[in-house]
């Protein structure tokens, strides 16, 4: 894949929910280039086709017609067990909800996805060390979640979201169940992370000021791409000095 072929590619691409009189065209067509190491908010209205388009792209859902290409593979052609995975091994998510298992310690969380890949505990537990040093939370590793703030507990959920080196980090509504300082530490560190460690970041997000973060804006409207352009003013993150996980 050349620098200039995008990472993901859309092409006319449909999705039709129910059938007859009450089907729903939820996507109308959406053409969108995502290259590698972008910093990209979709935004846009509830019911506009946002969080369709987010779990295509996710590989949680497939088109109805069009193209998906990622890494110029056409990903609308994989079986449900290829488009698996291309997840486990390209795609990392973080939820509103966190999705935390909740009698087991922040370490177990952050492991899990390499547990379903088979990773020796070795492996896991020096992998999920870092991931976790990464986010801020060295030395929390057995804390369980009623044990961690609600910042905390997102944090360590994107730990669980890169614990496998993704190239693409699908955040739907990450800060969606925070307060304003909390939502702005997530926000800080989905930046440092795109820009230290070169992962893809596709966020949606209704809130303008998690969206000011993004280097891109993409709006939905009824099913379609409204617009799309750079972010004229991103909000500009202090990087530490010192490489993550450094002490």
């Amino acid at each position: 894949m050349s620098a200039e072929t995008p990472l993901i590619r859309l092409r006319g691409v449909t999705k039709m929910y129910g059938t007859g009189e009450v089907a729903l065209m939820a996507l109308k067509g959406i053409d969108l280039d995502i290259h590698a190491g972008e910093f990209v908010a979709i935004m846009g209205p509830s019911g506009s086709g946002k969080s369709t388009a987010m779990n295509i792209l996710g590989c949680l859902d497939t088109p109805t017609s069009g193209q998906y290409l990622f890494k110029g593979a056409h990903v609308e052609a994989l079986s449900r067990d290829q488009r698996a995975r291309l997840r486990r091994r390209y795609l990392g998510f973080v939820f509103q909800g966190f999705n935390l298992l909740a009698r087991t310690s922040a370490q177990e969380n952050v492991e899990l996805p390499l547990l379903y890949r088979g990773e020796s505990a070795p492996v896991r537990h020096a992998a999920a060390a870092k991931a976790l040093q990464s986010v801020g939370l060295g030395g929390w590793e057995h804390h369980t979640p009623a044990e961690l703030s609600g910042g905390q507990q997102q944090r360590v959920a994107i730990a669980r979201a890169i614990v496998t080196e993704p190239a693409v980090l699908l955040a739907d509504e990450p800060t969606g169940n925070l307060d304003t300082r909390r939502s702005q530490e997530i926000m800080e560190l989905l930046s440092r992370l795109n820009v230290e460690h070169g992962i893809t970041v596709l966020m949606v997000t209704h809130e303008p000021d998690m969206a000011a973060y993004a280097q891109r804006l993409v709006h939905f409207v009824d099913g379609r791409i409204d617009s799309d352009a750079p972010n004229p003013h991103p909000i500009a993150v202090d990087l530490p000095v010192h490489p993550v996980g450094s002490h």
